[in-house]
């Protein structure tokens, strides 16, 4: 009983200290993007460890890479759930790559944007192409993004095929993959699956009897190796299997 009292004390403070920052966020958000375009970013990844925090989850990073991790790459990752969504910005220094949707959400949508956050409609292929420009342009900046090559929330083990997307990208700019293996050890409390809405999925984070969240890093991937994207697709999609039937199966 202390336990939960104790507990629930402590998500109403990670509350407070969320709201507190999300409104702060927000306000600057309507200041010239010129002007704010670094130190927002640095900002929003902060937003992003409070919002871990706020949702009660515990968040581990295994670094099972043995070379050290360069400092650009293209984050990939697995997508069971809506939690990597501010469980890999509060990990890794990244621009996501999200559904246009988000654009749209309250605060959040402008708060994203703010951060440069870039947005794609999944479904249509003129904005996939528009979306690829700015993960190139993003690059060229020197930064690292993160893109989620299964197209979306695609369950708990991994989707039939990975989109080539990430990896005719990096083909093209030659910068290498970085792979994150995500195991939550109760799946079912973490797979977004529907109908549940985002306010659902929140509530199934705080009140999981198991709430660790296992990101698994592993060394990056270089793209020259590979000749086309289809092989480099399928090679890293094989990588994803054998780590599914380690943690998962």
């Amino acid at each position: 009983m202390f336990y939960c009292c104790g507990r629930i004390l402590w998500l109403l403070i990670c509350w407070v200290e969320l709201a507190v920052f999300t409104v702060a966020l927000y306000i600057l958000s309507f200041l010239p993007h010129t002007l704010i375009k670094s130190a927002y970013f640095r900002l929003f990844r902060i937003w992003c460890q409070f919002f871990v925090r706020a949702l009660g989850v515990d968040l581990r990073l295994h670094q099972k890479n043995i070379k050290p991790i360069p400092k650009q790459f293209i984050l990939i990752a697995n997508h069971p759930s809506a939690f990597e969504d501010v469980g890999i910005p509060a990990l890794f220094k990244v621009y996501p790559v999200g559904k246009i949707e988000i654009r749209d959400w309250w605060w959040v949508g402008r708060i994203n944007q703010a951060a440069g956050t870039l947005f794609v409609k999944r479904e249509s292929r003129e904005s996939r192409n528009d979306a690829a420009g700015q993960i190139a342009q993003t690059l060229s900046e020197g930064n690292s993004v993160a893109i989620f090559p299964e197209g979306g929330c695609k369950g708990r083990r991994i989707y039939k095929d990975f989109r080539h997307g990430a990896f005719d990208i990096s083909l093209r700019t030659g910068v290498p993959i970085l792979p994150v293996f995500i195991h939550y050890e109760a799946q079912q409390d973490f797979e977004w699956q529907p109908p549940h809405t985002l306010i659902d999925m929140m509530w199934h984070f705080m009140t999981t009897q198991n709430n660790r969240a296992n990101f698994y890093v592993y060394d990056t991937i270089d793209p020259e190796q590979f000749s086309d994207k289809k092989a480099y697709n399928k090679y890293v999609h094989d990588l994803y299997l054998q780590w599914q039937a380690k943690y998962l199966e």
